[in-house]
């Protein structure tokens, strides 16, 4: 008979593995601070007026109304500039005003909301200063599963799910899952954080732990600090990050395939094609796909702008036809596997926008699609009886009865 674990018991034993024991703080006095609104102010000791910034309304106009001189306008903007550049105040955003409680009303404290985190402060009372300052985010877990109609992009949708949940698992399963050829039927049972402000989601994090049914398979995956970085594995604690990246740009699809005879749709010419070409948006950016360093960042007129990248003494690639190289990317640079080093474009001899993306492999081009490419490293001895214990309670935790759509589970961060 199967063991059932009462989900209170598993989130704590979950929290135990995730969180460092932290003494608790020594108090020597109780004291009874005040109460501070979302943005750190008093209450109480201001008159506070909202309102919604309209077309075209600068933060001259924004302050006039409430007593505040030109000078000093242009001076905290002045001040602001190397945090907040006031030209970027958007139409539609909120704004609150804090200010005497008379005739003039004339603001003290200024603050505008950049997002539903950040917000810039504007302080215009004795001493004029400019700070930013971010709401207390709460992080919570998350547990979802469901069954694949039509995408899984669509089926976070309809569940209420942010659908980067979607592109994040696509990366979790880059080498295990071609997200491109999901069947109807497949399955998905995931973890994952959301952020909070309040009561209000403001976003998510890492996916945390999944069980993937894909063309009879189960796909596992767990998040687990290794103690040098954190990566995903498998239930056998092997990696599921392979030294190289399935391809250089995320969302794409295969245009032309390597090829030893192909008619070149530009030369119009048989020739062969030793690259594998991903069809994307101008603009999108391309990936390394393994760590190295920057061999060559240039301009042909076949190649277009390119860049090549040697890993070590076995495997080198290179980036056609960019829109733009990435800024910063130079010869003699190093680059990590997923670093930015250029944009989708169509320069060179190209038709479209794409990026042909070329495999050496001791010194002969290799169809890259064909390549067995080995996983970083496994779960370390000294870490695996922990990774056996946190991969049973996510086990325990995935396998438990959810609806469509899972809690939100507070505590783990």
């Amino acid at each position: 008979m199967r063991r059932v674990v009462p989900l209170v018991v598993l989130l704590a034993a979950l929290v135990s593995l995730a969180i460092p024991r932290q003494e608790a703080p020594s108090v020597e006095a109780e004291t009874t601070a005040p109460a501070r609104d979302a943005y750190g102010v008093e209450a109480g000791l201001f008159s506070v007026s909202h309102s919604t910034v309209r077309r075209n309304q600068t933060l001259s106009d924004l302050l006039t109304p409430f007593n505040v001189a030109s000078e000093t306008i242009a001076q905290i903007a002045s001040i602001a500039r190397p945090l907040f550049d006031v030209r970027s105040i958007r139409e539609g955003r909120p704004l609150v005003v804090y200010h005497d409680d008379d005739s003039l009303r004339t603001a003290r404290l200024v603050v505008y909301p950049r997002d539903e985190v950040s917000y810039v402060v504007f302080d215009l009372r004795d001493t004029l200063e400019v700070r930013v300052g971010e709401k207390p985010v709460r992080t919570a877990t998350r547990t979802v599963n469901g069954t694949i109609d039509g995408s899984l992009y669509q089926s976070f949708v309809d569940q209420g799910v942010d659908p980067n949940v979607a592109i994040r698992l696509s990366e979790v399963y880059a080498w295990q899952i071609d997200f491109f050829r999901l069947q109807k039927g497949d399955r998905y049972t995931v973890s994952f954080e959301e952020r909070y402000v309040d009561v209000e989601r403001v976003g998510t994090g890492r996916v945390l732990a999944s069980h993937f049914e894909h063309a009879g398979r189960t796909f596992k995956a767990y998040l687990f600090d290794n103690g040098e970085a954190q990566e995903y594995f498998d239930e056998e604690g092997n990696s599921l990050r392979k030294a190289f990246l399935a391809a250089p740009v995320e969302y794409s699809r295969i245009s032309s395939r390597f090829s030893m005879k192909r008619f070149h749709p530009v030369q119009k010419r048989y020739k062969a094609h030793l690259g594998t070409d991903y069809a994307a948006p101008t603009g999108t950016p391309i990936q390394a796909t393994g760590d190295g360093v920057i061999a060559e960042a240039s301009y042909t007129s076949g190649n277009g702008r390119y860049v090549k990248v040697k890993h070590n003494g076995t495997y080198t690639t290179q980036y056609l036809h960019m829109s733009r190289i990435a800024d910063g990317i130079r010869p003699g640079v190093s680059v990590r596997q997923g670093e930015v080093i250029g944009f989708v474009g169509s320069t060179g001899l190209a038709t479209g926008p794409h990026v042909c993306y070329r495999f050496w492999k001791n010194g002969a081009q290799v169809d890259p699609l064909r390549e067995e490419f080995p996983s970083v490293g496994p779960v370390p001895d000294s870490s695996r009886q922990a990774f056996t214990e946190l991969k049973d309670l996510w086990t325990l935790h995935l396998d438990l009865p959810y609806g469509p759509i899972g809690p939100a589970l507070a505590g783990l961060n």
